[in-house]
């Protein structure tokens, strides 16, 4: 059965998360105890049972179980006085993930419920949950006040929405007042976290799935989905439809009740995930187990197909672009390496060569295992999966002759709002190339030396230095433009 909330959520059989938004397009706190029930008090020993027994895994993108993080906190907490924290990773960084967002949106109380059902049960003093968008934090505002002085301890920051913003490390940062950038340590936030307390850190979607098992128990939780790994997960498809549907289902199954299909290939766990072939997204299921035989990972439960008439090359280049400027700029391997390798992939599409595949080649290792977080590591990744499954693109895009397909767009990207564009004065500019040192990101220079293209688009982050490059020209050639 298949039920549709509205355009953009639907559930695949009886909807566990999304229960009631088939009536209601948002549960408030009165709804949503007529919905989902009172929530049980849980020990953490019992909370920790409760997760090995439905085999609980965090839905945000690595897949950690979830009982090992409670263990390793209440752990830490015995040095720490007992005191610990508990955080909600609500960020969701790239474009193609909207789960989260629609469960905070929809459904706010049972996220809440997760996460300070976690806190009785650790004793934590403070449920800080990190978001970026501002109609998720004001949904997120509204339950807490709903909740009187129940919800207390939960206090909701915001964050820039930026890719690197859901890191781990950049989110507890972020809610500790700094900026929000990963910091590069080994440290671990059940070892020190918010506020420098062993801090259980999950995504909404773990909480909302704790909170869904402590009412249902085990045997209940169990009762859909595989043996080996049951419940339901949530997906983001095409970046525009939320599912949910059960562990063990048919991806492609997924793509046709959303009006889609593998098209040229699907790529699976977002932009830090990996590609599959028309022929495997076909046969694999939504698991660990078969997606790991095909190298692949859930991640943050983000599903794009390919449509058959956008060019596979053109796509990944626009992604690797938008990922290089979503570097936090603290370390070379994101400063440099990945707008090189973003250049070196835009010179394949556009018949480069051999040399442009060897350079393509070389920028991916240049930049594997140096960063300070995961971000070169998981777009290298990216990068090398798209060689993999579309290999005769790619060949094709290098040596000249194309796919003679447009690019659609069809892997989605943030629009800018107010777009800025740095512009050249071609009747004043002498070629200095000053401007390309102080605006590596976004100028490069042609054969001659002179600015490779008239009008640069210029991501807000680097508008500071598009200033810069302005007042630097010895020949007053640039101007910002909106």
């Amino acid at each position: 059965m298949t039920s549709i909330v509205d355009p953009a959520l639907g559930c695949v059989g009886q909807p566990r998360l999304l229960a009631g938004l088939d009536v209601l397009p948002r549960l408030d706190r009165a709804n949503h105890a007529v919905v989902h029930g009172p929530i049980p008090q849980y020990t953490a020993g019992d909370l920790v049972e409760l997760a090995e027994g439905i085999d609980l895994r965090g839905r945000g993108g690595a897949g950690f179980p979830f009982a090992r993080k409670l263990k390793a906190v209440v752990r830490s907490a015995r040095t720490k006085e007992g005191r610990t924290a508990v955080v909600v990773n609500g960020t969701e960084g790239e474009p193609s993930c909207l789960k989260d967002a629609a469960m905070l949106l929809h459904s706010p109380h049972l996220v809440l419920d997760g996460a300070l059902l976690a806190a009785d049960a650790i004793g934590a003093e403070e449920v800080a949950i990190g978001v970026t968008r501002d109609d998720v934090e004001q949904s997120l505002r509204a339950a807490v006040a709903e909740r009187g002085v129940s919800a207390g301890r939960v206090r909701v920051g915001r964050l820039p929405e930026r890719f690197v913003s859901g890191e781990g490390t950049s989110l507890v940062n972020g809610l500790n007042g700094g900026a929000a950038v990963p910091n590069g340590q080994k440290v671990r936030t059940s070892e020190r976290g918010l506020s420098g307390l062993p801090t259980l850190l999950s995504n909404t979607e773990t909480y909302a799935q704790l909170a869904v098992a402590a009412r249902i128990g085990v045997t209940g939780f169990r009762s859909v989905g595989l043996e080996s790994e049951p419940g339901t997960v949530m997906l983001t498809i095409s970046g525009s439809t939320v599912v949910e549907a059960p562990l063990g289902t048919s991806l492609a199954y997924v793509l046709e009740l959303c009006g889609s299909s593998p098209g040229q290939g699907v790529l699976v766990g977002g932009y830090h995930g990996k590609w599959l072939t028309a022929a495997a997204a076909r046969t694999a299921l939504l698991s660990r187990e078969s997606l790991s035989s095909l190298k692949a990972t859930l991640g943050a439960g983000a599903v794009l197909p390919l449509p058959e008439d956008t060019c596979p090359a053109g796509e990944v280049a626009r992604v690797m672009r938008w990922m290089a400027d979503e570097t936090a700029g603290q370390c070379g391997p994101c400063v440099r390496g990945l707008p090189s390798l973003a250049d070196a992939v835009e010179a394949l599409v556009a018949g480069g060569g051999r040399s442009a595949l060897e350079a393509v080649e070389a920028r991916m290792r240049g930049v594997l295992r140096r960063g300070a977080c995961s971000h070169p590591d998981g777009t290298s990744a990216f990068m090398a999966s798209a060689l993999a499954v579309f290999p005769d693109e790619m060949r094709d895009h290098a040596l000249g002759s194309g796919c003679g397909r447009r690019v659609l767009g069809a892997l989605p990207l943030p629009e800018d709002e107010n777009p800025e564009r740095l512009v050249v004065d071609w009747t004043l500019c002498k070629g200095h190339g000053l401007c390309v040192d102080v605006l590596p990101d976004v100028v490069r220079l042609d054969r001659d030396g002179y600015p490779a293209e008239a009008v640069m688009s210029v991501p807000g982050r680097l508008r500071p230095m598009a200033l810069r490059a302005v007042r630097r020209c010895p020949a007053l050639a640039l101007r910002i433009q909106e």
